[in-house]
Protein backbone atom coordinates (compact mmCIF):
# COMPACT_ATOMS: atom_id res chain seq x y z
CA UNK A 1 0.00 0.00 0.00
CA UNK A 2 1.08 3.48 -0.50
CA UNK A 3 3.19 5.38 2.54
CA UNK A 4 1.58 7.68 5.01
CA UNK A 5 0.60 10.69 4.44
CA UNK A 6 1.68 12.42 7.93
CA UNK A 7 1.59 16.27 7.79
CA UNK A 8 4.34 18.16 7.61
CA UNK A 9 4.56 20.86 10.09
CA UNK A 10 5.62 24.61 9.83
CA UNK A 11 10.34 24.44 9.98
CA UNK A 12 11.82 24.21 13.20
CA UNK A 13 13.11 27.69 12.36
CA UNK A 14 10.25 29.51 11.50
CA UNK A 15 8.57 28.19 14.93
CA UNK A 16 8.81 30.62 18.26
CA UNK A 17 12.12 29.15 19.65
CA UNK A 18 13.22 28.83 23.97
CA UNK A 19 16.27 28.42 25.65
CA UNK A 20 16.27 24.11 25.92
CA UNK A 21 20.09 24.40 26.54
CA UNK A 22 22.06 22.39 24.27
CA UNK A 23 20.46 18.98 22.81
CA UNK A 24 22.83 15.72 22.52
CA UNK A 25 22.72 14.14 19.44
CA UNK A 26 22.70 10.60 19.50
CA UNK A 27 26.07 9.14 17.49
CA UNK A 28 25.37 7.23 14.63
CA UNK A 29 27.06 3.77 14.67
CA UNK A 30 28.21 0.80 12.89
CA UNK A 31 25.34 -1.97 13.54
CA UNK A 32 25.39 -4.94 10.93
CA UNK A 33 22.79 -8.32 11.09
CA UNK A 34 19.06 -9.13 10.72
CA UNK A 35 16.00 -7.71 12.89
CA UNK A 36 13.40 -9.76 12.08
CA UNK A 37 10.22 -7.72 13.89
CA UNK A 38 6.85 -8.83 13.63
CA UNK A 39 5.58 -6.17 12.38
CA UNK A 40 2.12 -4.40 14.16
CA UNK A 41 -1.02 -3.73 12.56
CA UNK A 42 -1.43 0.20 11.43
CA UNK A 43 2.78 0.85 10.86
CA UNK A 44 4.38 1.07 7.43
CA UNK A 45 7.20 -0.55 6.58
CA UNK A 46 9.03 2.30 6.07
CA UNK A 47 8.30 3.61 9.66
CA UNK A 48 9.30 0.17 10.93
CA UNK A 49 12.25 0.37 9.50
CA UNK A 50 13.11 4.05 10.75
CA UNK A 51 12.76 2.83 14.11
CA UNK A 52 14.47 -0.05 14.22
CA UNK A 53 17.33 2.05 12.86
CA UNK A 54 16.51 4.38 15.35
CA UNK A 55 16.50 1.71 18.38
CA UNK A 56 19.95 0.66 17.10
CA UNK A 57 21.57 4.16 16.30
CA UNK A 58 22.46 2.37 13.36
CA UNK A 59 24.04 4.10 10.03
CA UNK A 60 22.24 2.13 7.45
CA UNK A 61 18.89 0.49 7.23
CA UNK A 62 16.02 -0.90 4.74
CA UNK A 63 14.02 -3.82 4.29
CA UNK A 64 13.38 -7.32 2.64
CA UNK A 65 10.03 -6.48 1.17
CA UNK A 66 7.26 -4.06 1.86
CA UNK A 67 4.19 -5.15 4.44
CA UNK A 68 0.99 -3.23 4.14
CA UNK A 69 -0.08 -1.45 6.64
CA UNK A 70 -3.20 -3.43 7.24
CA UNK A 71 -0.91 -6.35 7.43
CA UNK A 72 1.20 -8.01 10.33
CA UNK A 73 4.46 -10.38 10.55
CA UNK A 74 7.30 -11.42 9.02
CA UNK A 75 9.24 -7.66 8.39
CA UNK A 76 12.89 -8.52 7.78
CA UNK A 77 14.90 -5.15 8.59
CA UNK A 78 18.44 -5.00 7.55
CA UNK A 79 21.08 -2.96 9.27
CA UNK A 80 24.98 -2.10 7.52
CA UNK A 81 26.34 -4.92 5.94
CA UNK A 82 23.21 -6.81 5.86
CA UNK A 83 21.12 -4.21 3.15
CA UNK A 84 24.06 -6.09 0.88
CA UNK A 85 21.94 -8.84 1.13
CA UNK A 86 18.53 -8.03 0.84
CA UNK A 87 17.94 -9.42 -2.60
CA UNK A 88 18.88 -12.43 -1.61
CA UNK A 89 16.23 -12.60 1.00
CA UNK A 90 13.50 -10.35 -1.16
CA UNK A 91 13.79 -13.39 -3.88
CA UNK A 92 13.12 -16.15 -1.65
CA UNK A 93 9.58 -17.71 -0.78
CA UNK A 94 7.17 -15.79 1.35
CA UNK A 95 4.23 -17.40 3.69
CA UNK A 96 0.84 -15.60 4.64
CA UNK A 97 -2.41 -16.54 6.31
CA UNK A 98 -4.99 -14.33 5.21
CA UNK A 99 -8.94 -13.56 5.81
CA UNK A 100 -10.96 -12.97 2.52
CA UNK A 101 -14.44 -11.47 3.03
CA UNK A 102 -17.11 -12.34 0.86
CA UNK A 103 -19.55 -9.80 -1.07
CA UNK A 104 -17.50 -6.69 -1.77
CA UNK A 105 -14.98 -6.01 -3.42
CA UNK A 106 -13.07 -2.51 -2.66
CA UNK A 107 -10.94 -0.33 -4.93
CA UNK A 108 -8.01 -1.17 -2.82
CA UNK A 109 -8.45 -5.07 -2.62
CA UNK A 110 -8.54 -4.84 1.11
CA UNK A 111 -10.42 -3.46 4.38
CA UNK A 112 -9.50 0.18 3.48
CA UNK A 113 -10.55 0.70 0.39
CA UNK A 114 -13.93 1.89 -1.03
CA UNK A 115 -16.77 -0.77 -2.00
CA UNK A 116 -16.69 -1.01 -5.90
CA UNK A 117 -18.94 -3.96 -5.90
CA UNK A 118 -21.45 -5.91 -4.12
CA UNK A 119 -23.01 -9.38 -4.26
CA UNK A 120 -25.32 -11.38 -1.40
CA UNK A 121 -23.86 -14.60 -3.39
CA UNK A 122 -21.70 -16.90 -0.81
CA UNK A 123 -19.20 -19.56 -1.80
CA UNK A 124 -19.56 -22.57 0.22
CA UNK A 125 -16.09 -24.30 1.15
CA UNK A 126 -16.78 -26.94 -1.90
CA UNK A 127 -16.81 -24.46 -4.16
CA UNK A 128 -13.90 -22.38 -2.70
CA UNK A 129 -11.40 -25.86 -2.45
CA UNK A 130 -12.35 -26.70 -6.07
CA UNK A 131 -11.35 -23.39 -7.34
CA UNK A 132 -7.90 -23.25 -5.63
CA UNK A 133 -5.76 -25.18 -8.34
CA UNK A 134 -6.33 -22.63 -10.73
CA UNK A 135 -4.46 -20.55 -8.14
CA UNK A 136 -1.38 -22.51 -8.10
CA UNK A 137 1.49 -23.11 -10.19
CA UNK A 138 2.31 -20.13 -12.50
CA UNK A 139 -0.22 -17.91 -13.05
CA UNK A 140 -1.01 -14.59 -14.67
CA UNK A 141 -1.87 -12.42 -12.07
CA UNK A 142 -2.91 -8.54 -12.31
CA UNK A 143 -1.20 -6.48 -9.38
CA UNK A 144 -3.80 -4.34 -7.76
CA UNK A 145 -4.50 -0.68 -8.17
CA UNK A 146 -3.04 0.38 -5.57
CA UNK A 147 0.37 -1.72 -5.42
CA UNK A 148 4.25 -0.05 -5.58
CA UNK A 149 4.01 -1.00 -9.15
CA UNK A 150 6.29 1.67 -11.51
CA UNK A 151 4.10 2.90 -14.68
CA UNK A 152 6.15 5.06 -16.67
CA UNK A 153 8.20 5.77 -13.70
CA UNK A 154 5.70 6.37 -11.26
CA UNK A 155 3.91 4.16 -8.19
CA UNK A 156 0.52 3.16 -9.25
CA UNK A 157 -0.41 4.28 -5.76
CA UNK A 158 0.12 7.58 -6.63
CA UNK A 159 -1.69 7.49 -9.78
CA UNK A 160 -4.63 5.49 -8.25
CA UNK A 161 -4.89 8.53 -5.72
CA UNK A 162 -5.14 11.14 -7.94
CA UNK A 163 -8.38 9.57 -9.60
CA UNK A 164 -6.40 8.58 -12.69
CA UNK A 165 -7.26 5.27 -14.46
CA UNK A 166 -4.53 2.70 -13.33
CA UNK A 167 -4.42 0.29 -16.34
CA UNK A 168 -1.86 -2.28 -15.33
CA UNK A 169 -1.04 -5.39 -17.52
CA UNK A 170 -0.75 -9.38 -15.77
CA UNK A 171 2.18 -11.15 -15.31
CA UNK A 172 3.52 -14.03 -14.49
CA UNK A 173 3.59 -15.27 -10.25
CA UNK A 174 4.57 -18.85 -8.76
CA UNK A 175 1.75 -19.79 -6.30
CA UNK A 176 3.64 -22.76 -4.65
CA UNK A 177 0.66 -23.50 -2.06
CA UNK A 178 -2.84 -22.33 -1.25
CA UNK A 179 -5.06 -23.78 1.36
CA UNK A 180 -8.25 -23.23 2.69
CA UNK A 181 -8.03 -23.52 6.51
CA UNK A 182 -11.01 -21.98 7.64
CA UNK A 183 -14.65 -20.98 7.19
CA UNK A 184 -15.43 -19.30 10.29
CA UNK A 185 -19.07 -17.96 9.01
CA UNK A 186 -20.53 -17.24 5.47
CA UNK A 187 -19.10 -14.24 4.76
CA UNK A 188 -15.54 -14.98 5.60
CA UNK A 189 -12.70 -17.78 4.46
CA UNK A 190 -9.17 -18.25 6.18
CA UNK A 191 -6.62 -19.26 3.39
CA UNK A 192 -2.57 -20.25 3.80
CA UNK A 193 -0.20 -19.43 1.16
CA UNK A 194 3.10 -19.65 -0.10
CA UNK A 195 4.31 -17.55 -2.99
CA UNK A 196 7.27 -15.95 -4.96
CA UNK A 197 8.59 -12.83 -5.48
CA UNK A 198 6.00 -10.04 -6.96
CA UNK A 199 2.68 -11.85 -5.84
CA UNK A 200 0.13 -9.80 -4.24
CA UNK A 201 -2.52 -11.85 -1.89
CA UNK A 202 -4.97 -8.78 -2.22
CA UNK A 203 -5.05 -9.96 -6.22
CA UNK A 204 -5.46 -13.71 -5.05
CA UNK A 205 -8.51 -12.17 -2.91
CA UNK A 206 -10.11 -10.35 -5.78
CA UNK A 207 -9.32 -12.78 -8.50
CA UNK A 208 -11.29 -15.57 -6.66
CA UNK A 209 -14.64 -13.32 -5.68
CA UNK A 210 -15.06 -12.69 -9.34
CA UNK A 211 -14.47 -16.23 -10.42
CA UNK A 212 -17.19 -17.46 -7.62
CA UNK A 213 -19.44 -14.11 -8.99
CA UNK A 214 -19.49 -12.87 -4.99
CA UNK A 215 -16.61 -10.17 -5.12
CA UNK A 216 -14.41 -10.52 -1.67
CA UNK A 217 -11.23 -8.33 -0.37
CA UNK A 218 -8.67 -8.78 1.91
CA UNK A 219 -10.09 -7.84 5.68
CA UNK A 220 -6.64 -9.61 7.56
CA UNK A 221 -3.17 -10.47 6.30
CA UNK A 222 0.04 -12.04 8.39
CA UNK A 223 2.80 -12.48 7.00
CA UNK A 224 4.47 -15.68 8.40
CA UNK A 225 7.99 -16.33 6.74
CA UNK A 226 9.97 -14.30 4.05
CA UNK A 227 12.99 -16.43 2.72
CA UNK A 228 14.93 -18.00 5.68
CA UNK A 229 12.75 -16.11 8.57
CA UNK A 230 10.15 -17.66 9.96
CA UNK A 231 7.87 -16.93 12.99
CA UNK A 232 10.68 -18.48 15.61
CA UNK A 233 12.64 -15.46 14.53
CA UNK A 234 10.54 -12.83 14.90
CA UNK A 235 10.48 -10.70 17.47
CA UNK A 236 7.66 -8.13 18.23
CA UNK A 237 8.05 -4.33 19.15
CA UNK A 238 7.47 -4.50 22.54
CA UNK A 239 10.10 -6.78 23.08
CA UNK A 240 12.35 -5.00 21.11
CA UNK A 241 11.81 -1.79 22.65
CA UNK A 242 12.66 -4.02 26.21
CA UNK A 243 15.44 -5.65 24.70
CA UNK A 244 17.16 -2.07 24.19
CA UNK A 245 15.73 -0.55 27.22
CA UNK A 246 17.88 -3.51 28.89
CA UNK A 247 20.59 -2.54 26.86
CA UNK A 248 21.13 1.31 27.58
CA UNK A 249 21.52 -0.29 31.26
CA UNK A 250 23.61 -3.20 30.87
CA UNK A 251 21.55 -5.83 31.36
CA UNK A 252 21.17 -6.96 27.80
CA UNK A 253 23.18 -6.67 24.52
CA UNK A 254 21.34 -5.53 21.49
CA UNK A 255 23.24 -8.18 19.14
CA UNK A 256 20.87 -10.44 21.27
CA UNK A 257 17.78 -9.07 19.07
CA UNK A 258 20.14 -9.80 15.77
CA UNK A 259 20.69 -13.28 13.45
CA UNK A 260 24.04 -12.52 11.66
CA UNK A 261 24.37 -10.90 8.04
CA UNK A 262 25.34 -14.56 7.05
CA UNK A 263 21.60 -15.96 7.73
CA UNK A 264 20.58 -14.64 4.22
CA UNK A 265 22.87 -16.34 2.07
CA UNK A 266 22.09 -19.97 3.69
CA UNK A 267 21.24 -21.06 0.32
CA UNK A 268 24.79 -20.29 -1.02
CA UNK A 269 27.61 -22.51 -1.44
CA UNK A 270 30.05 -21.18 1.37
CA UNK A 271 33.84 -21.32 0.54
CA UNK A 272 36.72 -20.93 3.23
CA UNK A 273 40.01 -19.26 2.11
CA UNK A 274 43.06 -18.48 3.73
CA UNK A 275 44.08 -14.82 5.58
CA UNK A 276 46.22 -14.22 2.20
CA UNK A 277 43.42 -14.57 0.01
CA UNK A 278 41.28 -12.73 1.93
CA UNK A 279 43.61 -9.92 2.29
CA UNK A 280 43.22 -10.02 -1.59
CA UNK A 281 39.75 -10.21 -2.07
CA UNK A 282 38.96 -7.07 0.65
CA UNK A 283 40.91 -5.73 -1.67
CA UNK A 284 38.80 -5.76 -4.55
CA UNK A 285 41.68 -8.21 -6.20
CA UNK A 286 40.50 -11.81 -7.91
CA UNK A 287 42.31 -14.85 -6.15
CA UNK A 288 43.41 -18.15 -8.02
CA UNK A 289 42.52 -21.57 -6.23
CA UNK A 290 44.85 -24.07 -7.69
CA UNK A 291 45.90 -27.56 -6.93
CA UNK A 292 44.23 -30.64 -5.87
CA UNK A 293 42.22 -29.12 -3.11
CA UNK A 294 40.76 -26.32 -5.60
CA UNK A 295 36.79 -26.37 -4.96
CA UNK A 296 34.91 -27.65 -7.73
CA UNK A 297 32.17 -24.61 -7.31
CA UNK A 298 31.01 -22.30 -10.21
CA UNK A 299 28.48 -19.27 -9.59
CA UNK A 300 28.04 -17.04 -6.58
CA UNK A 301 29.66 -18.74 -3.93
CA UNK A 302 29.80 -16.94 -0.03
CA UNK A 303 33.37 -16.32 1.35
CA UNK A 304 34.93 -17.15 4.46
CA UNK A 305 37.86 -16.60 6.51
CA UNK A 306 38.35 -18.08 10.28
CA UNK A 307 34.46 -18.74 10.08
CA UNK A 308 33.52 -15.13 9.30
CA UNK A 309 31.42 -13.65 6.48
CA UNK A 310 34.32 -11.95 3.71
CA UNK A 311 32.56 -11.15 0.77
CA UNK A 312 29.98 -12.46 -2.27
CA UNK A 313 32.31 -13.43 -5.02
CA UNK A 314 32.26 -15.36 -8.62
CA UNK A 315 33.76 -18.40 -8.76
CA UNK A 316 34.82 -19.99 -12.12
CA UNK A 317 37.30 -22.48 -13.25
CA UNK A 318 39.28 -21.68 -9.87
CA UNK A 319 39.13 -18.06 -10.18
CA UNK A 320 37.34 -16.25 -6.90
CA UNK A 321 36.22 -12.83 -8.04
CA UNK A 322 34.85 -10.41 -5.23
CA UNK A 323 31.48 -8.81 -6.02
CA UNK A 324 30.51 -7.43 -2.51
CA UNK A 325 33.13 -7.15 0.63
CA UNK A 326 31.91 -7.17 3.78
CA UNK A 327 33.10 -5.03 6.43
CA UNK A 328 31.31 -6.49 9.84
CA UNK A 329 33.28 -4.35 12.18
CA UNK A 330 31.25 -2.85 15.08
CA UNK A 331 27.92 -4.91 16.33
CA UNK A 332 26.83 -7.39 14.55
CA UNK A 333 24.28 -10.33 14.88
CA UNK A 334 24.87 -13.21 16.81
CA UNK A 335 23.26 -16.96 16.02
CA UNK A 336 21.01 -18.40 18.21
CA UNK A 337 19.48 -14.67 19.50
CA UNK A 338 15.90 -15.73 20.33
CA UNK A 339 17.35 -17.21 23.58
CA UNK A 340 17.01 -15.03 26.41
CA UNK A 341 14.81 -12.79 24.52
Amino acid sequence: MAPDGSREGAPEDARPRRDRGPQKKRDKRDVHGWLVLDKPVGMTSTHAVAVAKRLFSAKRAGHAGTLDPLASGCLPIALGEATKTVMFVMDGRKRYEFTVRWGEERDTDDAEGRVVAESEQRPTAETIRALLPRFTGTIEQVPPRYSAVKIAGERAYDIARDGETVELEARPVEIHRLELIDTPDRDHAVFAAECGKGTYVRAIARDMGRLIGCFGHVSALRRTAVGPFAAADMIPLADLQAVCDRAAVGEAHLADALLPVSTALDDIPALAVSRADAARLQRGQAVLVRGRDAPIVHGTVCVTVAGQLLALADMDRGEIVPKRVFNLAGLHGRAGRQQGI
